[in-house]
């Protein structure tokens, strides 16, 4: 997957945002207490919402793969320095090898160092356009390895073995806290489940009946409240998801896309 840079992602916000807010006035002047305006304002929240839910899960991917072959290169430079290699040339060598989106990032820095640019900025560099956790600890590591001269690969070697480590407890903690992700999508659907089934085993039958009909909600008024209900349910509980499985709020964006479409179809055909 290809890398999404801050200004793609703030650009894809704006320009959502400005469309969504155009439809959103427009039904608010044409549609207003018209049961359609309900449809347009999920739209508008759709269209504001998916393409930054769509840019932060391709960038959340790119950056994970990164993060994955971190191992693989510091066992690479390990091999390189015990040869006797010098470590900028170790860096070339690693850049012909296969580390996914990583090996991009380092033909990048090679070709700067080629340019005449110092090793340090080269590197320094490299972690600010990565951009990740892992690669923001390793950077100053390698840095001060590189300054200090010796056998860096008694920095190199351990340096790897914690971020495998790292890798290792984040995978178990997505693991753990994938079904507490499941629990939300299937609390949704219950929930589903459970206003389809009031509405047409009580609302619609009870507004027939004279002496309950001007007492219970009119099947539309139940059919608006209930599809409010399911649109804030989706939204900030697939936010919660986000958060509970990877960590931010903004990685729950998808989910709430997911849940709100969901809901929809469901309350559109079964209602």
């Amino acid at each position: 997957m290809p890398r999404i840079d801050k200004w793609e992602r703030k650009t894809a916000w704006i320009v959502s945002s400005i469309i969504g807010v155009a439809i959103l006035i427009t039904a608010c002047v044409t549609l207003w207490n018209m049961p359609l305006f309900d449809e347009y304002l999920l739209l508008a929240v759709l269209i504001t919402v998916f393409p930054s839910a769509v840019l932060d899960y391709v960038d959340y991917r790119w950056k994970r793969s990164v993060d994955e072959h971190l191992p693989d290169l510091f066992r690479s430079l390990v091999q390189a320095q015990q040869t006797g290699m010098p470590l900028p040339q170790a860096l070339e060598e690693a850049s012909k090898r296969r580390y996914g989106p990583l090996t991009g990032e380092l033909k990048k820095m090679v070709t700067q160092m080629s340019w005449g640019m110092s090793f340090e900025k080269a590197l320094q560099s490299f972690g600010e356009r990565v951009g990740t956790a892992l690669v923001g600890r390793a950077v100053p590591l390698v840095i001060e390895a590189s300054r200090s001269g010796g056998r860096v690969e008694k920095v190199f070697a351990p340096t790897g073995k914690f971020i495998q480590s790292t890798l290792t407890m984040d995978k178990e903690r997505r693991t753990r806290t994938r079904p507490y992700v499941a629990i939300v999508y299937i609390a949704f659907f219950v929930f589903l489940f459970t206003i389809i089934l009031l509405f047409k085993t009580l609302f619609v039958q009870a507004a027939e009946l004279p002496t309950l009909g001007s007492v219970v909600l009119t099947s539309e008024e139940a059919r608006r409240l209930f599809f409010h209900m399911s649109v804030i349910q989706a939204f900030f509980g697939g936010l919660v998801a986000g958060k509970m499985g990877e960590g931010t709020m903004s990685a729950g964006l998808k989910h709430s896309v997911i849940l709100l479409a969901s809901g929809y179809v469901a309350l559109k055909f079964l209602i």
